[in-house]
């Protein structure tokens, strides 16, 4: 057998190796993220730096949000799943065969409760996760019966105002009242607790959050331990605080996401 003639079937039985035994890589994966409250996907963002992080080896998307900086707070939480639906469609369109949904902060919750309805997801990212409308039920019983109300005589579109916090800090905010009770009454799917026993079995769900976090003490048992058990889920604790949760996990993220 000639030399070339060796050379020849040399790479033909490597080229035939390479594709009987190609791996799925992480490529396949498909991550959507969305930011925390009054926030930004922008790529200077602690969620914009994340998808810069990620995106070498995996598809990912960061979207701009109605609680987002920009927007105003213009919809629901069902209008922002069917927002995340046309987000999950274009990723699937793009090559993605698993898809992931996350956030950070407000994101988490928002990412949680999208996986109470949807079937299919590979896994739920919460990062520093935030949106606590039960520890202001009180402040805003009025205001939300109010805007029951005003949903059932079918003026959805009328202002309420709602008392919220961010970080520790008082914000007043004029809503819509169907915008309103989608998100902050105590008895929704935007409360993390509400929603967690609520989440689609075969779920798996990564909880990050930060050792310097209001919500350290007692998340994991609020909110974490209440989703139905996978052997993938995971809860870690990282250095810092919430806002950089993001950043500082990014890494046991990726690594989350390859087990998938």
């Amino acid at each position: 057998m000639s030399i070339l003639r060796k050379a020849f079937c040399l790479s033909a039985f490597v080229a035939a190796f390479l594709t009987l035994s190609t791996p799925v890589f992480a490529g396949d994966v498909g991550v959507i993220l969305m930011h925390g409250k009054d926030g930004t996907s922008r790529p200077k963002s602690p969620i914009g730096k994340l998808t810069g992080f990620l995106e070498g080896d995996f598809k990912v998307t960061a979207l701009t949000m109605a609680w987002s900086r920009d927007r105003g707070w213009e919809k629901t939480l069902e209008e922002t799943f069917a927002e995340i639906d046309t987000a999950v469609a274009e990723m699937k369109a793009a090559g993605a065969t698993k898809v992931v949904v996350g956030g950070h902060s407000m994101g988490a919750a928002a990412a949680l409760a999208y996986a109470t309805r949807t079937d299919g997801l590979a896994g739920v990212v919460m990062l520093a996760p935030g949106h606590r409308p039960d520890l202001r039920a009180d402040d805003n019983f009025a205001a939300i019966s109010k805007a029951k109300e005003l949903v059932e005589a079918g003026k959805p579109d009328d202002d309420v105002e709602i008392s919220d916090r961010n970080q520790g800090k008082d914000i007043p905010r004029v809503l819509q009242a169907d915008v309103a009770l989608s998100w902050f009454d105590p008895d929704g799917l935007a409360v993390m607790q509400n929603a967690a026993p609520k989440v689609r079995p075969g779920t798996p769900v990564l909880f990050a959050i930060g050792q310097k976090d209001r919500l350290l003490p007692v998340g994991k048992e609020l909110i974490f331990d209440a989703i139905p058990a996978n052997d993938k889920s995971a809860y870690i604790v990282v250095p810092g605080g919430h806002k950089v949760t993001p950043i500082k996990a990014k890494s046991q993220v990726a690594d989350w996401l390859n087990t998938l």
